[in-house]
């Protein structure tokens, strides 16, 4: 059987399924890349989920598919594949059956992988699918905790002093901290926290989120440990009783990963806490934030402005920056200036003059807005108004022109308007250069392979009802090893988008009540935060409970 026909078999069959249409399967085997395979350029695009596509090629070659989260893995399997080789070629070994290797692979057609395995073990292989998250993280598990570093973990080592040992390449300690950024990575955590406590030494993770303990370290670790990270982030060793902050790039699994590394002194010694920013899974896409159709249209009309300013709201960890940077992008052209004021730079965008900011030498965001003024600007991007001269700053340059884009801490998209004038900004300087406000939240999302659907109770349906929305039936997540059992994996971004009208602006002018606003916006059909959760719980994409997590019944 020729590898042109198998190709078309799953194409079909997923079309068959009902899975993908006749169009996304014409448009992933055009636009694929050569030698890439049909079913990683349908997951690319996000057409099927690693789950279904393990589902569609159990049917299609009949090698059954295992999940790795609780197998018993056999020690004598692990010892006769290599690590390298192992994951190089997503394999995981399994088990040792008389003359038979039993292992799990990413990629079952790789008859090359499976003959190399036979010419080194001696075995005959038999093959089973599992997912590439599942191999890695097996991986992971079962690999980098060799016997050294097992007695390494129960008895506290020979005075040496902890840089001299921190800096040395194959130690354990190194390995052990490249163990828990590649984790990091591959889980999709936001941040590691390294939480020094008594008697141990917590590692967490937040994915989606929530915190997780990823795993607790003996105490005498921690010293090693500590020293590690501040050498990889070039802070200083000896210093330990004020916080420091740093910045660490490597490549983990052959991607850039930036991380920003900030310690605390606690009563049990530093906290550190690492922001992981993954370079290759950034969203510069406009159109993939979860816009509500009609909110995305307005929002590229408000960015589309020759001056004003647009302000993105809400909480630490909302995603404003996404949203910020994925409107620059949008903006980035041959044809304009931009310049953007960051404390700290997250994403470095080409073709973008990005500042950071720096308060040791007097560069403030209010001091290096005046500067970027002189260096002729179309579009300013402050990171965070956070006092009354930025504003006023950021607001006079929109005034003179410039189209200003920066992020606010408030809770909703009106109570930003009250916020500006409380900070002491002129009512008709805000009325007059204020050009829209976003607020967001992040929810997370239902995970595709473990979805179900059911009936909505009498609560459920209420709230809905409420503000005019008819539901008949509603999802969530059962729970299943793709999403480590919470039933959610990812997460999407809610909006509510404020358009300041010249009503609006009238109001402001006349310091009329708050509710006058709050009147014209709906007059508007402004879109607020809950009904775009709601419309987002309709589809299916998350629940309830998530929207009011983050969005105010009112």
């Amino acid at each position: 059987m020729s590898k042109k026909q198998e190709r078309k078999r799953l194409g079909d069959l997923l079309v068959e399924a009902g899975l993908i249409t006749e169009s996304q399967l014409a448009e992933a085997l055009r636009e694929k890349a050569p030698g890439q395979k049909l079913g990683d350029a349908l997951l690319q695009r996000g057409y099927i989920t690693e789950q279904q596509l393990i589902e569609a090629l159990e049917f299609q070659l009949g090698i059954p598919h295992v999940s790795l989260y609780r197998y018993p893995i056999d020690p004598k399997a692990t010892n006769l594949v290599p690590k390298e080789f192992a994951r190089r070629h997503m394999v995981m070994p399994l088990k040792v059956e008389g003359d038979r290797l039993l292992v799990a692979m990413a990629d079952p057609m790789d008859f090359f992988a499976i003959d190399d395995l036979r010419l080194s073990t001696g075995f005959q292989i038999e093959t089973a699918i599992a997912s590439k998250d599942d191999i890695l993280r097996a991986i992971n598990k079962y690999y980098d905790i060799d016997e050294a570093f097992e007695d390494f973990l129960q008895t506290p080592p020979p005075e040496v002093r902890d840089d001299e040992r921190a800096a040395e390449d194959d130690s354990p300690i190194v390995r052990l901290v490249n163990q828990i950024l590649q984790l990091a990575v591959e889980q999709r955590a936001s941040d590691i926290h390294i939480d020094p406590q008594e008697t141990k030494v917590l590692i967490r993770y937040r994915i989606d989120g929530l915190l997780r303990t990823e795993r607790a370290l003996p105490k005498h670790m921690q010293s090693m440990l500590t020293a590690r990270i501040k050498i990889l982030a070039n802070m200083d060793i000896t210093e330990h009783r004020v916080p420091q902050d740093g910045r660490i790039k490597m490549d983990i699994d052959f991607h850039p990963v930036d991380l920003r590394v900030s310690t605390l002194p606690t009563v049990y010694g530093e906290k550190i806490v690492m922001r992981v920013l993954d370079l290759g899974a950034a969203l510069n896409d406009i159109h993939k934030l979860g816009f509500n159709p009609v909110n995305l249209d307005r929002f590229i009309r408000l960015i589309e402005r020759p001056n004003g300013i647009v302000l993105i709201t809400g909480p630490t960890g909302s995603g404003k920056s996404s949203t910020l940077y994925a409107a620059l992008n949008h903006l980035n052209s041959e044809h304009v200036n931009i310049i953007t004021i960051e404390d700290p730079v997250e994403y470095q965008i080409e073709g973008v003059n990005q500042i950071q900011v720096n308060p040791n030498v007097g560069l403030t965001f209010a001091q290096g807005l005046r500067s970027i003024l002189r260096q002729d600007p179309n579009i300013i991007m402050v990171g965070e108004i956070r006092d009354r001269e930025t504003a006023e700053v950021a607001i006079r340059a929109s005034l003179t022109g410039h189209l200003v884009l920066s992020t606010l801490h408030t809770n909703d998209a009106l109570s930003t308007i009250t916020r500006l004038i409380d900070m002491g900004i002129e009512p008709f300087l805000v009325a007059t250069s204020l050009a829209g406000v976003v607020s967001q939240r992040l929810v997370r999302r239902v995970c595709r392979d473990c979805q179900e659907v059911y009936e909505p109770t009498k609560r459920e349906r209420d709230i809905f009802a409420r503000r005019g929305i008819e539901v008949h039936q509603l999802v969530r997540g059962r729970g299943c090893p793709m999403c480590n059992m919470t039933g959610y994996r990812g997460r999407l971004a809610i909006h509510e988008l404020l358009v300041v009208t010249d009503e609006m602006r009238r109001v402001i002018l006349n310091n009329e009540p708050f509710s006058k606003l709050r009147e014209l916006a709906l007059q508007n059909k402004m879109i607020f935060l809950l009904d775009d959760g709601l419309l987002k719980v309709k589809q299916g994409l998350t629940t309830l409970e998530e929207v009011l997590k983050v969005a105010i019944l009112h």
